[in-house]
Formats: C-alpha cells, sequence, structure tokens
C-alpha cells in the first residue's frame, strides 16, 4: 500500500482529468444540456472529497490493508460510472 499521502494525490489527480473532460465534453459536445454537465460536476466534486476524507479515517476493526483495498475499488467503482455520464454528454 502507498502512503496516504499518495494515494490522496492520485485521487486528486483522477478528479482533475475527469473535470477536464467533463468541460471538453460540455462546450464540443453533440448536445448542449447544461443540467447534465452541471450534475457531473456536483458528482465529481463529491467523488473527490468523500474519499479524501475516508482515507484520514480507517474504519475501527478493519484491517489498513483491506481498508484500503475495499477503497480503491469503490473508487475504480464510481468514478467508472461518472465516465460512463461524461460519455452520454
Amino acid at each position: 500500500m502507498a502512503n496516504k499521502r499518495t494515494l490522496k494525490h492520485a485521487i486528486n489527480v483522477i478528479c482533475e482529468e475527469l473535470l477536464a473532460e467533463t468541460v471538453a465534453a460540455s462546450l464540443y459536445g453533440n448536445k448542449q444540456n447544461k443540467e447534465d454537465a452541471d450534475a457531473v460536476f456536483a458528482s465529481i466534486f463529491r467523488l473527490g472529497s468523500d474519499y479524501i476524507s475516508r482515507i484520514s479515517h480507517v474504519e475501527p476493526g478493519m484491517k489498513p490493508k483491506l481498508y484500503f483495498k475495499h477503497l480503491r475499488e469503490d473508487f475504480t467503482k464510481e468514478a467508472d460510472e461518472i465516465i460512463e455520464h461524461i460519455n452520454n454528454l
């Protein structure tokens, strides 16, 4: 497992890339739907802040290695869902 700082940095980088893709898709996409783009922006901000805060507070009674494994898997799953929303913009 990497240290917490590296994991937080990776989450921030991924969220920044998702934001950039959302801006590009909303500006250059075929249809202009501001409400959908705003919803995707909000979900990206929620995703980043939620997982950054979860890194600092490991669940009591759970082994850290297992906790961070589940954290990465959950983050990847939610990021994939956001990518699907971006593709539909």
